[in-house]
This record gives structure tokens, sequence and C-alpha cells, in this order.
């Protein structure tokens, strides 16, 4: 239980057992499954916890509570990591009720066979409820990242319980750099939706917002104004980091020194910052991040069966459905016999908004020599320009 103000505590749990967040994101550090609980006249309990821990939760609770019982339980977003102990709670207080969307009530039945009609309570955006001093206001955000979200504001502490918007990776215990982790869980989880959130932050501008509490990872109580910033660049597809990411992948090496001879050339030339990755060593979730983080990317691979090595065409499709865009695009491309990789990539990025690609493509066949030197030249002095 950690004090978040004088009323308002937060009572989830880490979860040290999860090694694949969502079936998919490596999550070497755990995760957070936060839940919080706004005691006053009236008590207000935001969220559950994932089904494995509930009864962890439910201690956690009762312990803060200390004999009271609570009045209300709002539910802001309906997966199972979040809503996974609604029944049980219900079944612990059998007089409180259940706050929610429309549409969060009719995925409540689907999962768990019940909306618990004799005990819900619709709300909407601009709904409150009275808890005392503490009047929570709803806020719609459809679509950040799930159909039915709502986000709640506590007027009396200037508390914005914002659901899975602001949230990381990583258990509460663990000191890491909060920018990569809510980066690569952002742009993996939430990046399709970047007009939904940027709806979103235009209704939170007109709040004044002191405390941030997500579902997952930190309370964010100092600078808010580095995170909102954040999701702003995030969520409109802007460039965080000045400077060129090299994504690639290689059969036999040859490509690799190719990639690593024009990181060379780039940091050379006084490139801001340089970043490579081998695609099929690196977290994905990661590269997809680093895609989004910088302006200019380089994407380098074999023609493989002629298309493109597995690795780099599933990077890309993680790209493309997240709404890549706004970057400028450089290609690197190698076979030994017909090279097709860069048309590939062009084809596959097709669709995506405002990509400028740079006028020189690399052309290996098997292995670089001088005339590859040469398009290395050409092509940074595209990318610094």
């Amino acid at each position: 239980m950690e004090k978040i103000t004088e009323s308002i505590f937060a009572v989830g749990v880490n979860d040290y057992q999860v090694d694949l967040f969502e079936g998919q994101y490596v999550v070497p550090h755990g995760m957070a499954y936060n839940s919080y609980a706004v005691v006053d006249d009236k008590i207000a309990v935001m969220d559950t916890v994932d089904a494995h821990f509930t009864q962890e939760w439910l201690d956690n609770l009762s312990q803060t509570l200390a004999g009271r019982k609570p009045d209300y339980l709002v539910v802001q977003h309906m997966e199972p990591d979040h809503s996974g102990s609604i029944a049980a709670f219900m079944a612990a207080w059998p007089e409180a009720k259940i706050v929610s969307s429309m549409q969060a009530f009719a995925m409540m039945k689907n999962f768990y066979g019940t909306d618990f009609p004799e005990r819900n309570m619709v709300v909407k955006e601009g709904s409150t409820l009275e808890l005392g001093k503490h009047v929570l206001t709803f806020v719609a955000a459809p679509m950040v990242h799930w159909p039915e979200v709502i986000v709640t504001y506590d007027s009396l502490d200037k508390v914005l319980f914002s659901a899975d918007g602001f949230g990381k990776f990583g258990a509460l215990d663990v000191e890491e750099d909060w920018t990569d982790e809510a980066r690569r869980y952002y742009i993996g989880i939430v990046g399709k939706y970047g007009p939904q959130v940027q709806a979103l932050l235009k209704k939170a501008a007109g709040l004044d917002i002191q405390k941030i509490c997500p579902l997952h990872g930190p309370v964010l109580t100092e600078d808010l104004g580095k995170y909102l910033k954040l999701y702003d660049i995030w969520s409109s597809y802007g460039v965080e980091t000045d400077g060129v990411f090299l994504a690639y992948t290689s059969v036999y090496g040859n490509t690799r020194k190719v990639v690593e001879a024009l990181a060379q050339k780039l940091r050379a030339a006084g490139c801001p910052k340089v970043e490579v990755a081998d695609l099929a060593r690196t977290d994905l979730a990661s590269a997809v991040g680093n895609a989004f983080r910088f302006g200019k990317i380089v994407l380098a691979t074999t023609t493989y069966n002629t298309d493109i090595y597995p690795f780099m065409k599933n990077f890309i499709h993680h790209l493309t459905e997240r709404n890549f865009q706004k970057r400028k695009v450089a290609l690197v491309e190698n076979g030994s016999w017909a090279p097709l990789a860069a048309k590939v990539m062009r084809t596959m990025l097709a669709n995506c908004k405002d990509l400028v690609f740079t006028d020189t493509t690399v052309t290996l066949k098997s292995a670089a020599n001088a005339d590859t030197d040469a398009q290395l030249d050409k092509l940074v002095a595209e990318l610094m320009a």
C-alpha cells in the first residue's frame, strides 16, 4: 500500500511471474497492475487486477480500508489484467456498486457472464460521482486503446486516473528509466491510436493535473510537462530524437558490414545520434519504438524467397499497423542474383503517410565493393542534409 495523497492510496500488485505481457512483449522486470482507493465519506476503488493476484489485491484493499467497506468499484478499462478480479470484489462487498461505461458493461458480460444489472451504474463523458469532498469526473477516452475506456479526474487532489495512458512496463520496485519502457509500451500497445490520444490530451489540457495515476507503472508526480510532451510527440508521430536509426537483417554478415560502415560514416559526419539494431537479435518492441523515436530510419535487408528476410518483413508490418509516418526512409538491399528487397520494402510502406525516401538506394550483390562505398557516401550526404 502506498499513500498517494492524504485520502488516495495505491493498492495494486506487482507481477514477477509474467515473461511476455499480452503474450508478446518481453518484460524482464515484470509488470505492475495498479489499483487505487479514494477514501472519503464514501469509498471508490479504481479498477481491479489480474485474476492471478486477486487475493493479494483483496488483502491490500482490506488492509488499507481498515474495516470500512467500499461503496463503488470504478472500471476504467476491461482488459483482463485490470478487470480480472471484478467478480471477486463484487462477492466480497455485496452492497458495492460498479461504475463504468455502457460499452464496458457489454464487455463485462462477454468476459465474465454478467454485467451485475442490479448493481451497475453507467457513466459517460462529463458524468460525476460524489464521494464527499472528492468529486470524480469521468472523461471518455475511446480507443485509448480499447473503445470502452474512460479516465477519471479527481478535482480535490487534482489527480488524473489515466487508465492505460502514461503506463510503462516493469514492476514498481524496479529502478529503470521511465522513458524507454514507457515508449516501448506506448508504441507497441497504443501507437496505432495517435489521433485518439491527441483528443484525450486536448481534454486533459483543460484540467489542473498535479498527479497522474496510471494502471501500469509509477504514479507520476513531478515534471508532468515532460510526460505530457512525450505523449504529445508520440501520439502526433513527431520526432523525439534527432539522428538516424538503422535496422537490418543479415544472413552471412555482408549486409551487417555495410550497415556498420554506414553507421561509422554517419558518426564521422557529425550525426547527433546513431542507433543500430540487428532485427534477428533485438527485442522487437524496442526496435519498433526506435523507429518512431528517430526522424530518419535506414532499413537494410536481403532478398529472400523473392521477398525479404522474415525478421525485416515482420518489423515493417509492425510499423505499418501502428501508423508509421512522417519519416525520412533510406533503403539498403542485398541480393546475390536478383535484388528485390528495396522494391518489396517500398511496397510494404506505400500506404504510410508523409514518408520521404532518399534518392539513393544502396544495392549490393553478395558483398560490398568500391561502388558500395560510393553509394554509402551519397546516402550519408542525403541523411545529413
